[in-house]
This record gives structure tokens, sequence and C-alpha cells, in this order.
């Protein structure tokens, strides 16, 4: 179906340019019902790996709910419509557990239960493609702006397509990867009193605030080898004090692992290497310890992040955790 859509007109080509972000919406639906037929005309008792191909091609609806999630549903609520972020997100979520059904009836090999769960999943697709396609879409296009769905693509090119081919460009040859966008948008907040990072704005607070938070100690040591940060958390696994700060590292470590933290200095500053990590027992806790080259876009060393974090509690989690335990 993905060949049948870049080798012959789109039935959407007089409605939408190429590339527009409903266009490939509507197309991807196109491929799903393809899909959907092929899966039902097998049989799957004879033909139970071309079943499970097919299967993992229309499992990329993924990529479909997540770019609604993530690109769509924003845009939507900032013009007042919240619905589909709280009812058609919590229907993805219905789908993917669809999907976990079918793939748990595949490894199992039962193939009457496995029918069964594959027709629930063709329903859900097949219910929740009519919604976007009679109310979604259309509302969409009423609501959002041209300048808009332009924005659309640098989001989109991130996260992908289930499309084998991917879209073109839209607008046509205007596509500028998020790294290379300066572009500032509508913000619901103000900026004057905040830095602009990768992906979003922070107050010196706020980030505080978080490097306070985090489960892990953070040290930073700059390109010429000194301390100049460490994250105030309540429960580090090594204490550390304001007096390190300006510090050379190698006078913050121990004698008898100062040779290591210079190797991987030595290491980190000639390129040859970007991570060093290593578990120890330290108190009856067992503790991660990983250590991170700082490099600027050009590649140039500016430093080390050392990252220790008591991973005991995680190491002993089994099965899963779904549900808060507030109550318990």
């Amino acid at each position: 179906m993905s060949e049948f859509l870049n080798s012959n007109p789109s039935p959407y080509e007089e409605q939408f340019p190429a590339g527009h972000p409903v266009r490939v919406y509507l197309e991807e639906n196109l491929l799903i019902r393809n899909y959907i037929h092929q899966l039902q005309t097998i049989d799957i008792t004879e033909n139970v790996e071309f079943f499970t191909e097919l299967f993992n091609k229309l499992t990329k609806v993924e990529l479909h709910f997540v770019r609604k999630e993530n690109q769509l549903f924003p845009y939507l609520e900032q013009y007042g419509w919240t619905s589909p972020s709280q009812n058609m997100w919590a229907f993805h979520d219905q789908i993917r557990n669809e999907i976990k059904a079918v793939r748990h009836q595949l490894k199992e090999n039962n193939i009457e239960t496995l029918i069964t769960a594959s027709q629930t999943l063709f329903r859900s697709l097949e219910q929740i493609m009519q919604v976007e396609e009679s109310r979604l879409l259309p509302h969409a296009m009423e609501l959002l702006s041209e300048q808009d769905w332009k924005e659309f693509r640098e989001g989109d090119e991130e996260i992908g397509w289930m499309l084998e081919t991917p879209p073109p460009p839209y607008p046509e040859n205007t596509y500028i990867h998020p790294k290379e966008d300066t572009k500032r948008r509508k913000l619901p907040f103000g900026i004057d009193d905040k830095t602009h990072y990768d992906e979003g704005f922070l107050t010196p607070e706020q980030v505080n605030s978080i490097f306070r938070i985090l489960p892990v100690d953070i040290t930073y040591v700059n390109e010429n080898d000194q301390v100049v940060f460490y994250n105030r958390g309540e429960d580090r696994v090594f204490p550390r004090s304001a007096g390190i700060i300006g510090r050379e590292v190698k006078f913050c470590h121990p004698p008898k692992s100062v040779d290591q933290v210079l190797k991987i200095l030595e290491e980190f500053k000639a390129g040859r290497q970007d991570l060093a990590e290593f578990w120890i027992q330290f108190k009856g806790k067992f503790i991660h310890i990983q250590y991170f080259a700082v490099r600027d876009e050009n590649r140039t060393y500016r430093g080390v992040i050392e990252m220790s974090q008591d991973v005991t509690h995680i190491r002993e989690l089994q099965g899963e955790r779904r549900l808060l335990d507030w109550d318990e």
C-alpha cells in the first residue's frame, strides 16, 4: 500500500498539498485499512509468519498516535479544544493494549484467541479512523492557521511516519531541523525572566529546583578540570560541600582513585572516549556511577559530568506497576 501511495496520485491531492500533516494522517489511514484488509484475508494457520510480518507493520500506528498526542493535540489545546487530549488519547491507550493482546496471542500461538483479539483491534482502529476523518481533522482544519500547519513538519520529522517513504516537506523545501530553528512562537507564558534551552524555557529558580529533586548526584567539571557545579539534593550518595567549587577535580577524590579520574579526563579530552561506567557496593547500597564527556556542537571538549545514583531499589523491581499505590 505504501508503494501504491507513492506511485499514484493521492486521493487527497485536490484537498491538501503534498506533505500537509492532515493529508499524511489520511494517507496513513489508507495504509492502515490496507493492512487490516490483508490481515483479515490471511489463513493464519498456514501463514502465521506472513500475518506476523503485516501485523508488525500495522503496529507502526504508534507513530500516527504519537504525532497526534505530541503535535496535533497541543495546538488544539491552544485554541481551547481539549477533549481530544483526554478522550482520544485514552482511546489510543486502549488500542495499545489491544495490540499487546494480539502480540501475546501470536507468541502463545493460540490461533482461535488470536483471531478474536485481532478482530477487536481492527474494529477499534476503524472506529478511531472514522472519528479522525469525521470530526478531529475537519475541526482541526477550522481551528489551526496555515502557519500552525507549516510548523508541524518540524516535530513530525522527529517522531516519524507509518509510510515507508517519508512524505515531502510542507511547504516544499522549507523544512528546518528543530536544532536549527530559532524562531520564537507564541507561548502561554512570558520568557523575559527565563533562559532558552534546546527544548523550552526555565527560570534559574526552576532549574535549581529541578536539580535539587533529581534522584542522582551530579557534579560538573569544566574543561579546565575545575569543579563548577554540583546539585544539592537531600539524600546524596556522596556528600559534597560548597568548598569544592573552583577546586581541581584531582583534589576531590581519594588518592587511590585519582589515577582513574585522570585517565578518564585524558581519554575524554583526546576524544577517544565519551563514557566511563562503574558500579559498586557502598554502605549496603548498589551505586551506579557514570562519567560523561561534555562537548559542544563542534565536538570540542567542555568538561565532564559525574553522575552517581543509588539503584538498589530499581534493581529489586519486578513485574509492572501501572496504578498509584498512595492508598496502600
